[in-house]
């Protein structure tokens, strides 16, 4: 088995430690552990001191009930026994893809996107059709494609949704486009939803919900903030699907660990109070963002959706990679170079960390620029 390296995670593992001002990640700014529990109660000291007798066996091996009822919540057409949980959204598409995937299948993948959805693919010995997003089209994909791609040998269709790196998001009718392709040839549908959006979560039109073969995977890392505790999960409406995950997990993954599992369930019961505060931050980093690619000449972007990730083009003649890592060394402030997305030209902004940390990495961004040609 041959896989390329990861291009994200590569860069962000060489550098994001010795960045002075993280202006790259894709999750909404992490909450501590305190901040956490106080959502839960007002005093986080004697809400922890109650799990001190939590005997640290494996605990619930798919999630605990509590969990998987939780997470099913979030769903329409979603049983809580159709819910596994997995280490983070990384592990659901993994799980995915290892579960139903065969060397010599075919199947269709949005790209660019994350990159786990086409490479593992690819190392599997499956033949990957690349359905393109398009800048002229604002980071949408052209369904015309689609529909030159897809025939009775397509086994699966891999989205990213909302899309990383761009901020994209593939709306309910071109959904609705792609569910009755597959329905034709009855290929899965499996999307990455870890970026949904954090107004009108409600109305998010997850493909689980929209297709009987659809597969959704998410995660509390990136919209809920809470990436630390590794907690992600697969939902889908069919329970021969599940059972078959629930093979494939038993050699990925045992279970999720029992303190992390609480901590799970009390995001979840919280998420309300944690979108609330999420939808303030993203809102005001979001026009924050907007302003300043709007002052800046050698910078073009898409604005994203109300999603913790945005692309901005650099008009420049350095290439992106080297662009960001003189940033890196001569200012501190760390953006993930767009090539790494297979994305020339770009770079990943992540514009959803604490308004300060962003405020002062685009000032020097801005003063770095001014001197870029």
């Amino acid at each position: 088995m041959e896989i390329k390296g990861f291009g994200v995670e590569e860069w962000l593992n060489e550098n994001e430690k010795s960045a002075q001002f993280d202006i790259s990640q894709s999750t909404i700014s992490s909450l501590t552990l305190g901040e956490l529990l106080k959502f839960d109660s007002q005093n986080p000291t004697e809400q922890i001191t109650k799990y001190l007798n939590t005997k640290l066996n494996y605990g619930w091996i798919e999630g605990s009930p509590e969990f998987k009822q939780l997470v099913s919540e979030l769903y329409l057409r979603v049983d809580s026994k159709n819910v596994l949980q997995t280490n983070g959204a990384t592990g659901g598409n993994f799980l995915a893809l290892f579960s139903l995937l065969n060397p010599g299948d075919q199947i269709i993948s949005l790209y660019p996107s994350y990159q786990q959805l086409y490479d593992i693919p690819k190392s599997l010995g499956v033949k990957v059709d690349n359905w393109g997003l398009r800048e002229d089209l604002n980071w949408q994909p052209d369904i015309e494609q689609l529909k030159q791609l897809i025939s009775p040998k397509t086994k699966m269709i891999c989205l990213n949704n909302a899309q990383n790196p761009t901020g994209s998001l593939l709306k309910k009718p071109l959904l609705k486009q792609v569910v009755a392709l597959a329905r034709e040839v009855g290929a899965y549908i499996l999307a990455d939803e870890v970026y949904q959006p954090v107004d009108k979560v409600d109305q998010f039109p997850s493909i689980a919900d929209l297709y009987e073969q659809g597969i959704s995977v998410n995660s509390l890392s990136k919209t809920y903030s809470v990436p630390g505790l590794r907690i992600g999960w697969i939902a889908t409406q069919s329970a021969k699907l599940a059972d078959v995950f629930r093979k494939y997990r038993d050699y990925t993954m045992i279970s999720g660990g029992v303190v992390n599992d609480t901590l799970a369930c009390i995001t979840l019961r919280n998420q309300q109070a944690i979108l609330a505060r999420n939808k303030k931050l993203v809102k005001r980093n979001h026009e924050i963002l907007r302003k300043w690619v709007d002052s800046q000449e050698k910078v073009d972007i898409i604005m994203p959706e109300q999603v913790s990730t945005a692309c901005i083009k650099l008009n420049i003649k350095m290439d992106d990679e080297t662009f960001c890592q003189k940033l890196l060394d001569d200012t501190g402030v760390l953006l993930v170079p767009g090539n790494r997305f297979d994305m020339p030209g770009h770079a990943r902004v992540g514009y959803c960390t604490d308004t300060e940390t962003l405020k002062n990495g685009l000032q020097r961004l801005n003063e770095f620029l001014k001197q870029c040609q």
